[in-house]
């Protein structure tokens, strides 16, 4: 396969060559689009809604439409579609039964809705005109955020998609508030020479156009497979017992991630289960404070010390229930600090590598080196003698040691001659150096 001659063009989902003829030839890759759909209601036919077919555009637009070509279609075609003013093409994603399921989820009846008829599958002529359409996009876009500063709006245009016939543009744009596009429009029909459509978007529209990656790795939600947004509050994040830091909570449009509603509702249904400790613990050792709270686990954590987090203790939700009944009672719970000093309990977690060292960062040949190193300029003091006998000098340098002879006052106070261990007698400790004539005598 010839990969130099494709062009992935994942806005569209699609793959681009032109083959030895000098023809062009597209493929639908679903696995690149965004909003990509699985047909789980495959061999499943409504002779009903047939017709009906989900045709995929540029990012995340998608509109269903009635065929009335009379052609058989199937998910990888490319068709032309009807539009407001001209044709459009487009590639047909999804058909059959589960169409109904999308057209429910939109809030759209199939009984009474007006659907956009498809005309016919593309031919060659319409895929060369739609590729001229695609390639003048994005110069179409920096010279429209040009005009729009020229003018000083305040407003940013995030995508710009050419209809199939290269005859219309939708302008993608966001904007805090209402703006006047009149004469910016005007502009862009003398520069473009073709009509306009501005289309408003929010942030986190703008984010599944524009896709990525999220913190997690994975594609944005957004792009990949959410199509409504809900609203996200800070109390989501807060039954979760998530750090209330902006910098982690918001995603790539700048707002609070969606994925923080995924597990919100576990959290709060785990909640009802766990007691109210607003008001402090009273155990013979003392007030203990909330400080810290395992939802999941169904384990709180308490302190003696209000603002410090230092010598903590679990208990479960059975336990804080029962000493909240004996409070309640006028009596104080058993002493816990003794308990949580002879626990031998391990941690839940460990840390991983090697804990707060920082020489782990270190090659291990640069450390065993530095071992040799200091392995030679460290000497071993030996013992000295007791008793007038004689006390062995251990103690050899990185370039040869000295063997001392001790004295019943002076022990074994061993020093090699370059770079030897310090010894200490055991009677006065002290230092002594003894020559090689005191050796010899």
């Amino acid at each position: 396969m010839d990969y130099e001659n494709k062009n992935h063009d994942c806005s569209r989902g699609c793959i681009v060559e032109r083959d030895n003829t000098g023809v062009l030839q597209v493929g639908y890759n679903s696995g690149c689009c965004k909003l990509s759909d699985f047909d789980w209601l495959e061999g499943i036919d409504d002779d009903k809604y047939k017709d009906l077919y989900e045709v995929r555009f540029k990012n995340t637009r998608k509109i269903i439409f009635r065929n009335e070509s009379g052609q058989n279609l199937k998910a990888g075609d490319l068709v032309i579609c009807e539009a407001t003013n001209g044709h459009d093409l487009g590639i047909v994603t999804l058909g059959g039964a589960v169409v109904l399921r999308q057209c429910a989820r939109r809030r759209i009846n199939p009984e009474t809705y007006q659907f956009k008829k498809i005309y016919r599958k593309a031919k060659a002529l319409d895929i060369e005109r739609w590729q001229e359409a695609i390639a003048r996009e994005h110069a179409t876009m920096i010279r429209a955020r040009q005009l729009a500063a020229r003018l000083g709006l305040e407003m940013k245009i995030g995508d710009v998609e050419f209809q199939g016939d290269g005859t219309k543009a939708i302008f993608y744009y966001i904007a805090d508030e209402r703006v006047d596009f009149r004469q910016l429009i005007k502009d862009f029909a003398e520069e473009f020479h073709i009509r306009i459509e501005m289309k408003q978007i929010g942030a986190r529209q703008e984010a599944g156009l524009i896709g990525g990656l999220g913190v997690c790795g994975r594609p944005l939600c957004c792009s990949k497979f959410m199509a409504d947004f809900k609203s996200i509050t800070t109390q989501a994040a807060r039954c979760q017992d998530l750090a209330l830091n902006p910098q982690k909570l918001a995603g790539q449009c700048s707002k609070l991630k969606c994925c923080i509603n995924y597990e919100a509702s576990t959290y709060i249904d785990a909640r009802k289960a766990l007691p109210d400790a607003r008001e402090p613990l009273d155990f013979k050792d003392g007030l203990a404070y909330l400080v810290k709270t395992d939802v999941l686990m169904g384990t709180m954590w308490f302190s003696f010390d209000k603002n410090n987090m230092a010598n903590m203790f679990p208990l479960s939700a059975e336990q804080v229930v029962q000493i909240k009944a004996l409070n309640r009672r006028g009596a104080k719970g058993d002493p816990v600090i003794e308990k949580s000093r002879g626990s031998d309990d391990t941690p839940d977690f460990v840390t991983g590598g090697e804990g707060d060292n920082i020489a782990r960062f270190d090659s291990n040949g640069k450390r065993r080196s530095k071992d040799r190193g200091k392995e030679r300029g460290r000497g071993h003091g030996g013992r000295g003698g007791n008793d007038n006998n004689a006390g062995e000098g251990g103690g050899k340098g990185s370039k040869g040691g000295g063997d001392n002879a001790g004295n019943s006052n002076d022990n074994g106070g061993a020093k090699g001659n370059k770079g030897g261990g310090h010894g200490h007698g055991n009677n006065n400790r002290r230092r002594s150096r003894n020559d090689k004539n005191e050796s010899k005598s």
